[in-house]
């Protein structure tokens, strides 16, 4: 007997066990859940325990009235839990802990926060629409963002998020699914909602999966009728209820019914499934064994005609199997009429205690039998963290989709080739974004026009046309449609043009394309959000891979999973610091540093960028042009960047030359320049003098020749106006003669070595490589680099000689001359030598901006290779970047700065020994490591007013912004 009662013992275990197992509001410590919910139900009145099954809508958007009201519900009539539907974060916070406060029995706190809390700062949404989500095909990315979105709500006090919308968006009509739901395709759709669901659940925040059936398939708005879904139980089962059956099976929490008719579920005319038992009891309940919270749609929406008396429709919603009713047009009357149905044996104890019970379930899941106020402090700060801006970019990044790609037009390549426009449409404010992205690759000129044929004609300059089409982010249900003004447009540009059409819409916007026959590319980006914009930019230039897949179909051209996937081709990507394993924080300390620049008098003004892994995560411009002026840097702002064009201009030239045959790092001087073959100088190598180890003197003021005894500009040599003798225009107004370059050569030649052998650094190596180049290639340095690397790069603000093609606003000026040009030197070179040769020095000249020395230098940290073209052969790069006289002390190597080999030198002293740069005389500074993969660029002009002003080399102030960058590094 006792046997038998052991085994019957263990039997009722296993099976309470089993149910347990099954009930996903049931918690690890069931016996102490189950005592709670017990004492606390057993505790309540009647009409207590009727007021659990109530959520009313609160807002915190200082609406007095319904604060008021709310209060009076949870007095009163003991609610059992709200809703919020807007307002702000700390504003809900306290109106939660004061609700909470008053309230009998812990509030249930729910929220439509599908993708995320619509109170951040900046009015935006803090992750992607799950449209946008459909189209990324790395799951664990959607589940990452269920987690930190569940971090969001729990911190606010929100304990249901009426998410994943896992309704299958088959009808491109929808007008109140679309963007909310993750596409049509239902493995896809299950596999994101699943993702999320346990994303947001593992952090103790109870998912919602809506709309039950499935509300995918309908062109009219719930919110304003009653729609109907006429398909029958078959399709319904095999399509709407599929992600419904996988995520029950995987613990889903809850789950809210629709406002729909569905005749083949329930027959009874003018029954929307929220009030139909056959859906929500025989259905949900009992075929598909559902045992989690489930939720009415709202209460108060239209297209009920059977219900006219108030109170009907809640009585008639329980009923019906629901469990908590949602936002009932008359929270007391309902009450009053559950409590007269109860009394009268309408329903009896056991369906009451049903669900709530299960609402105290839920309460104890989340906590609330340990109930703690919500703390107000940092709220803001926790609810716009750097981890969610980051996640979006992942979330961005793996979602735009190339969805044409005639010619693999996609990403741009061969930019040297490539004069592209930028033409705008769409309804969207503010898409500066996007433009100022483009901008960062190359030369992308914005044409606008009133009239199509003034905008065709101003086209014809460009064979390459970008069109962005933006509409509004505001919300998901802003209208995406193109007008038929813009479709003609958009014919008529591509028509005569090559076109990448890139659209910041839902993807359904594609189904007004009725011909893409003369559109080349084309994006689909989901969003018009400055993250999306930027990172579209980025996938268009190559910079970061395509990797999205179309989550819909989209007229005839476009069908669900369409979508080109290419790799990027090593251009610069943009970033965040976290992304690429470096601290924001700490990255913080180059913003005090630079401003200290300016404090110290250190340079008026700077750009400083830092990029890691081929990705920018810090570029910003500080200060202004001058000490006393007005016009502050911007990062587009081009500085002489002196003696950086000894490797960003020469030394790439001559690396080609010698990956040709042409030279060797053993040519002698005498076998590339005959005038050498008789100079003290013949046996010198190339290796030997670009490693500064060749006897050669440091410099020669070669200006101070031309001056007359007044120390001014001897008109021997100079004219205030051009003529063919003085064609060489060293400054405004200020022409040398044309021969003097020679003389510059010969005083080179000839000029005596110095007497011992050691390292010394000297200019007239570049001198005497620029002489060689241009002559073996009979054109100007100037061209030669622009040719070569320059165009193709999209280095499209680095130049000799920027005063033809820029204005002197966006020249920083360099020096107030007084000792030889005797004016304020901008937009000419600094470098005397160099101005004496038309601006074009071997070894200064160059003038650019942070943005384009970055590239520069990411080719070399590439070992030559950059945006998908190989410029310069690995070996090369690595044979260049050799110190080959370090026994001697002799920290360079061939061309490039190397870092020091005692305790002074050009680094901070924590960069590896594979590291190489240079700097520059006027304040520049340019540094790359391969081991770190990190590129660090400095550029100033501290010779303005005065190149006496030696403040940022005497305070390191450059090595110290380095340093810095390395310790903010995280892995």
């Amino acid at each position: 007997m006792r046997l038998l009662f052991s085994l019957l013992l263990c039997l009722f275990i296993f099976q309470s066990s089993a149910q347990n197992s099954k009930n996903p509001l049931a918690t690890k410590d069931a016996a102490a859940q189950q005592k709670w919910v017990d004492d606390l139900y057993n505790s309540m009145s009647l009409r207590e325990r009727i007021g659990q099954l109530f959520m009313a809508r609160a807002v915190s958007n200082n609406n007095k009235a319904n604060e008021a009201e709310v209060a009076r519900l949870i007095n009163d009539h003991q609610i059992g839990g709200i809703i919020y539907s807007s307002g702000g974060p700390v504003k809900q916070a306290n109106l939660n802990n004061r609700y909470q406060a008053i309230s009998k029995v812990p509030l249930l706190i729910g929220m439509d926060a599908e993708w995320g809390l619509s109170m951040r700062l900046d009015s935006t949404y803090a992750f992607p629409y799950n449209m946008t989500l459909g189209a990324i095909t790395d799951n664990s990315l959607v589940e990452q963002m269920g987690r930190q979105l569940g971090e969001h709500c729990k911190r606010i006090g929100v304990h249901f998020n009426f998410a994943p919308d896992v309704d299958i968006n088959t009808n491109p009509k929808n007008p109140i699914i679309g963007n909310r739901s993750f596409g049509e395709d239902r493995d896809n759709v299950t596999a994101k909602s699943l993702a999320f669901m346990k994303g947001i659940q593992s952090v103790g925040v109870l998912a919602n999966a809506k709309h039950f059936p499935g509300h995918g398939d309908t062109d009219t708005d719930s919110h304003k009728t009653l729609p109907t879904i006429n398909f029958n139980e078959q399709r319904i089962d095999s399509i709407e209820l599929y992600p419904y059956k996988k995520l029950i099976k995987e613990g889903l929490s809850s789950v809210m019914v629709a406002h729909l008719n569905v005749p083949s579920l329930e027959p009874k005319a003018g029954t929307p499934s929220s009030l139909s038992k056959r859906i929500i009891t025989d259905l949900l309940k009992d075929r598909m064994e559902f045992e989690g919270l489930i939720f009415t749609d709202a209460l108060e929406m239209k297209g009920v005609s059977n219900f006219s008396k108030p109170g009907d429709i809640d009585l008639a919603a329980f009923m019906a199997g629901n469990d908590v009713l949602l936002i009932s047009e008359n929270i007391p009357v309902a009450i009053d009429k559950m409590v007269a149905a109860y009394e009268t044996k309408v329903f009896d104890e056991a369906r009451l205690a049903h669900s709530v019970k299960k609402i105290l379930m839920a309460k104890y899941k989340v906590g609330l039998h340990n109930y703690v106020p919500i703390g107000t402090k940092n709220l803001v700060a926790d609810l716009n963290r750097l981890k969610d801006d980051l996640l979006y970019e992942q979330l961005m990044e793996n979602a735009i989709t190339v969805v044409r790609n005639q010619k693999e037009i996609l990403p741009l390549r061969h930019l040297e080739t490539k004069k592209i426009a930028y033409v705008e449409m769409g309804d969207a404010v503010d898409n500066s974004a996007y433009l100022e992205e483009l901008r960062k690759y190359t030369k992308v000129h914005e044409i606008k026009a009133d009239k199509l044929d003034q905008l065709l004609t101003k086209l014809q300059n460009y064979n390459t046309v970008i069109v962005g089409f933006h509409k509004s982010n505001v919300n998901p249900w802003k209208p995406y449609q193109f007008s038929e003004r813009e479709m003609t447009w958009l014919y008529e540009i591509a028509r005569t043009n090559t076109v990448i059409l890139d659209i910041f819409a839902r993807p359904y916007a594609l189904i007004d394309l009725k011909s893409i026959q003369n559109i080349e590319g084309i994006v689909v980006s989901y969003q018009n959000s400055e993250i999306a914009m930027r990172k579209s930019a980025q996938l268009i230039f190559g910079a970061i891979p395509a990797k999205g897949t179309l989550p819909v179909s989209s007229g005839a051209n476009f069908k669900v999973g369409d979508g080109f996937i290419y790799n990027s081709i090593q251009s610069l990507s943009y970033g965040l610091p976290e992304s690429v394993g470096m601290s924001s924080e700490k990255l913080k300390k180059l913003d005090s540093m630079a401003k200290l620049t300016i404090t110290r008098k250190a340079a008026p003004g700077l750009q400083l960028l830092v990029a890691r892994r081929g990705k920018v995560i810090y570029n910003k411009a500080f200060g202004k042009h001058t000490y006393n002026g007005d016009e502050k840097v911007d990062l587009d702002d081009m500085y002489d960047v002196a003696s950086l064009t000894k490797i960003l201009a020469t030394l790439p030239l001559l690396m080609e030359l010698e990956e040709r045959g042409l030279v060797s790092t053993e040519t002698k001087l005498s076998q590339i320049l005959p005038e050498y073959r008789e100079s003290n100088k013949k046996n010198i190598t190339l290796k030997q003098m670009l490693s500064h180890y060749a006897r050669l003197k440091p410099w020669i003021p070669f200006y101070t020749a031309t001056l007359d005894a007044a120390k001014k500009p001897d008109p021997k040599y100079y004219r205030r106006t051009s003529s063919p003798m003085f064609s060489i225009k060293v400054a405004d107004e200020m022409y040398l003669r044309h021969d003097y370059p020679d003389t510059i050569q010969k005083i080179i030649r000839d000029s005596d070595l110095l007497p011992s052998l050691r390292y010394r650094y000297s200019d007239f190596p570049y001198f005497i490589l620029k002489k060689y180049i241009e002559r073996y290639y009979d054109k100007g340095l100037d061209e030669l680099v622009q040719e070569h690397f320059y165009q193709s790069l999209g280095a499209n603000h680095t130049t000799y000689n920027p005063s033809s093609q820029f204005s002197n606003s966006q020249l920083v000026p360099s020096e107030v001359d007084d000792y030889y040009r005797h004016q304020t030197v901008q937009g000419y070179v600094h470098d005397m030598g160099a101005a004496m040769q038309n601006g074009v020095g071997g070894h200064a000249g160059i003038f650019s901006n942070s943005n384009d020395v970055a590239k520069i230098m990411q080719m070399y940290l590439q070992k030559g290779f950059y945006g998908g073209k190989r410029y310069l052969k690995t070996e090369t790069v690595d044979k260049f970047n050799t110190c080959y006289y370090c026994e001697t002390g002799v920290r360079r190597g061939i061309g490039f700065d190397k870092p020091q080999l005692g305790t002074a030198g050009p680094t901070c002293g924590c960069v590896s020994l594979s590291s190489f740069g240079h700097s520059g005389f006027t304040g520049t500074y340019a540094w790359a490591d391969p081991e770190q993969e990190i590129v660090y660029v400095f550029l100033s002009n501290r010779t303005y007013p005065s190149a006496a002003n030696n403040v940022l080399l005497k305070e390191g102030i450059r090595t110290e912004i380095q340093r810095l960058i390395y310790e903010a590094i995280m892995d």
